[in-house]
């Protein structure tokens, strides 16, 4: 949480539970509230968020209806197989007895158990990510506009990924005046970057 001339921003970097459920692989999703109470109308856009890495780097919110053309939005394709599975299986042996021949509990020779495979074997196939931004994605993000005082806005803001360029980073906020454009501040919220 940060504040400065009457705006508070609360962010968390944990809280997407949407989907896809594997958003923070692809892009860092982090979800903001701004309370206004700085007497003036201030103007949401998401080019006035972006994260400072340790690197130096500074990462620009992208604009949920520009992520198709992100190379983080492009779904990723991977080829795999389903593998099929040898066991030993128990059951019912024959064998010669005093009376005949009788069935006895036992073991089985070993034997091919293509639990994922009607074919017995193993399947190549290609497993993609979903494009994004998804309808979810896009119903959660940050709106853009104004925010009146006395207001709150919440939602979320999306980046480039930075979970394996970064240890730390700094979720910056520059407050714009929305009836003189003219800044207001900046407000800063450092996160520590979990693998």
């Amino acid at each position: 949480m940060a504040e400065a001339q009457g705006v508070r921003l609360i962010a968390d970097g944990a809280a997407w539970k949407g989907h896809p459920s594997d958003l923070e692989r692809r892009l860092t999703p982090v979800e903001v509230q701004l309370e206004n109470h700085s007497g003036r109308t201030l103007s949401i856009r998401a080019s006035s968020f972006d994260l400072l890495g340790g690197s130096r780097f500074q990462y620009a919110a992208l604009e949920p209806m520009k992520l198709k053309d992100t190379a983080e939005a492009q779904p990723r394709c991977i080829a795999d197989y389903t593998p099929g599975y040898w066991s030993l299986g128990a059951g019912w042996a024959w064998g010669p007895g005093p009376w005949g021949h009788y069935g006895y509990p036992g073991w089985s020779s070993p034997f091919y158990y293509p639990f994922h495979d009607p074919f017995y074997g193993p399947t190549p196939y290609v497993r993609c990510d979903e494009p994004l931004p998804t309808r979810d994605m896009m119903q959660r993000a940050l709106p853009e506009g104004t925010l009146a005082n006395g207001g709150t806005i919440s939602g979320f803001l999306y980046f480039q990924g930075v979970g394996e360029r970064e240890r730390q980073v700094n979720l910056q906020a520059r407050l714009v005046d929305a009836t003189t454009g003219g800044p207001i501040g900046q407000l800063s919220i450092p996160f520590q970057v979990h693998n």
